[in-house]
């Protein structure tokens, strides 16, 4: 008898479908893999903005966690937007609670639109409780600079930004190019903090509107091919070169008045 390999995507809900728990699940569908979810907030959102954020209570989000990973278990979890105190804390609990490991954490922070969907007091619970728990994070320019401090306005300092984050030797950090506007060529860094090397990832910048999601869509692909058992640098190109498609694909669409998502199905 097959088994799946399993991916339990812990996130807010997107109603125009293109960010959040529906890319996640699109993205691990996509690549293979078996998703499950446990849903932290729903949005009232579409490709102009976000309008409304609605909180799931907490005992909800802890009990879609448990019924899930009681049952058919997780070989890698996806975090994506926790928006409260009290649910980073609860989250982290139940990951402990349940021995979790292959954790992708997205720092969901800033919306495509520029919005913001965290409240100031999460950050220093996500970076105290979340962050040490995870295998990678996977923040974008502007969820980085939140996380150092420091404005980023280069490829050429995203490195040293990348060591800072990854709690030095236990976190890796995959750190996204694409807000850098001073190059054709957008280079996410990947620093792998199991090995201490750094991976560089080019891609040439695709000029489209459809951008919504490529956060919640690269973290959900490399959480897929981690549950699959590859191993970190490798997964890591997968995801990457995953995306890469999915934007060029989505590229040629026209859907919504504003920041259109990726084709997650472009194979």
């Amino acid at each position: 008898m097959k088994k799946y390999s399993t991916v339990l995507t812990i996130a807010g809900s997107d109603s125009v479908g293109g960010a959040g728990i529906q890319a996640d699940i699109k993205a691990i569908s996509a690549t293979g893999s078996y998703a499950a979810s446990a849903i932290t907030a729903v949005t009232v959102q579409n490709t102009l903005g976000v309008s409304a954020v609605h909180p799931v209570p907490v005992e909800i989000i802890t009990g879609q966690i448990r019924a899930v990973l009681s049952d058919i278990g997780a070989d890698a979890v996806k975090i994506g937007m926790l928006n409260l105190p009290e649910v980073v804390m609860a989250v982290a609990g139940e990951l402990d609670a349940f021995g979790v490991r292959n954790v992708v954490l997205d720092p969901v922070m800033v919306a495509t639109s520029g919005d913001r969907l965290i409240s100031e007091d999460s950050i220093d619970v996500l970076v105290r409780e979340l962050v040490p728990r995870a295998r990678v994070i996977t923040p974008n320019i502007p969820e980085a600079e939140i996380l150092s401090g420091e404005k980023i306005s280069s490829h050429s300092q995203m490195e040293d930004i990348a060591r800072r984050l990854a709690i030095p030797g236990k976190v890796s950090v995959l750190l996204k190019a694409g807000h850098l506007e001073d190059s054709e060529t957008l280079t996410d860094i990947f620093y792998n903090a199991e090995s201490g090397s750094i991976l560089r990832l080019p891609t040439k910048k695709v000029h489209t509107p459809n951008t919504h999601g490529t956060g919640c869509t690269l973290s959900s692909s490399l959480a897929s091919f981690l549950a699959q058992g590859l191993a970190l640098d490798d997964a890591v190109r997968a995801a990457h070169s995953y995306l890469a498609s999915a934007i060029l694909s989505g590229a040629q669409y026209s859907i919504g008045s504003g920041h259109g998502p990726v084709n997650h199905f472009w194979k």
